[in-house]
């Protein structure tokens, strides 16, 4: 493709995103985006079904034989009020693309329409997944149960991040992990009600969630190999009910992020002991809800290894990333089912020291970066079916 056709992609790119951004969905209600990615797959040539309810999958087969390698991209949105100042802001109240799923979107578009201007090139297949619902519920899952690595088997998986602290057009990834599991936990603490005036009278679960919210980090610094990154978060603490009556109940609600997953299957029996034994030391009861949700994204080196280099043969600029994130990310799903590589694409703007993070309601996107996206899209589009 000629780099004024590729110009006239990149425009369209920016309008397909801006276009997402103003009208941001959440979780599986991504109706809007989901009709504009169909319709512009459809246009160009290639096929579409749709899964997962608002999931939308594009198949293209090249005309050369090679092996099946899918795309991932995320849809959804976030509860969150726009504050970035874009003009293109959010016309949702309360939902807003804080987390580049816009960006992720358009992109993978960009890339498709132009492969599909090239298949007489390329070889095997290319399958675009367009998912909904990686803010959660989860919609990774739901599309791999309605078969979209079948038929034919996907031999690898890619998926683009985009990274606000990082150059604008640069990928960066790691072989291993590269980011988290997420569990989720609710205790509910119950004890005795009463006048704040005589609280012998009571058993008070306010001062024992707090000595709960204490002890749990404790896991962490003195449960855990100092080289096992794992981090365990309270986010939400809901009790009492007016400034002199006792709370007879007390709800801890919270997140755990582990690496490895032998430390994270420990990590429910080792927060009952802590919890059981404040409890039982204070005259309270309680129950605990735990929840486990996405695995950790593991890459798989040797994709990693053919990725990279693919890259640096099309000229892009890397960088390198020595630590994983304790975010998460249900691409996990896929990587599990097919070797993965998770990059991250560099989105900041220059000058910019301390930018807003992701999921901020002052994130914003340096939309220069976006053609770097689709380039690399583009890039291992032509060379991994025939490398795998």
């Amino acid at each position: 493709m000629s780099e004024a056709a590729l110009a006239r992609v990149f425009d369209d790119v920016v309008r397909w995103r801006r276009q997402i951004h103003e009208h941001p969905e959440l979780g599986f209600a991504e109706q809007r985006t989901s009709a504009l990615v169909e319709e512009t797959l459809r246009a160009a040539g290639i096929a579409t079904s749709r899964v997962a309810t608002t999931g939308v999958v594009g198949v293209l087969q090249g005309a050369k034989p090679g092996k099946t390698i899918a795309f991932r991209a995320d849809m959804d949105a976030l509860p969150l009020d726009e504050r970035s100042g874009e003009p293109f802001s959010s016309k949702v109240p309360g939902v807003m693309h804080a987390c580049g799923h816009d960006a992720h979107t358009a992109m993978l578009l960009g890339a498709a329409v132009s492969l599909a201007r090239e298949r007489e090139r390329l070889a095997g297949t290319i399958k675009f997944f367009f998912q909904p619902a990686e803010e959660g519920p989860g919609g990774a899952l739901p599309m791999i149960e309605a078969g979209v690595m079948r038929e034919p088997d996907v031999d690898a998986v890619v998926m683009i991040h985009v990274s606000p602290d990082e150059p604008a057009g640069a990928i960066g990834t790691k072989a291993g992990p590269m980011s988290a599991s997420c569990d989720d936990f609710a205790i509910t603490i119950r004890g005795r009600g009463g006048h704040g005036a005589h609280p012998a009278e009571a058993v008070d679960t306010i001062p024992i969630a707090a000595e709960i919210v204490g002890a749990v980090q404790r896991i962490v610094s003195r449960e855990v190999d100092p080289l096992q990154s794992v981090v365990v978060s309270i986010g939400v603490i809901r009790g009492g009910y007016r400034r002199n009556i006792v709370a007879d109940q007390t709800i801890l609600e919270g997140t755990i992020r582990c690496l490895d997953e032998v430390v994270r299957k420990a990590i429910p029996a080792r927060l009952e002991r802590i919890v059981k034994g404040i409890c039982a030391a204070h005259r309270a009861t309680y129950t605990i809800e735990f929840e486990f949700g996405y695995p950790g994204v593991h890459n798989s080196p040797e994709l990693v290894s053919t990725v990279t280099a693919i890259l640096a043969e099309a000229g892009e600029t890397q960088f390198v990333i020595p630590e994983p994130s304790m975010g998460a990310e249900d691409f996990a799903y896929f990587a599990q089912r097919a070797p993965g590589c998770y990059l991250r694409l560099g989105v900041a703007f220059p000058g910019v020291a301390d930018p807003p993070m992701n999921h901020s309601p002052e994130f914003r996107v340096n939309e220069s970066a976006l053609a770097a996206g689709v380039r690399a899209f583009r890039a291992l589009a032509h060379a991994l079916p025939r490398r795998l």
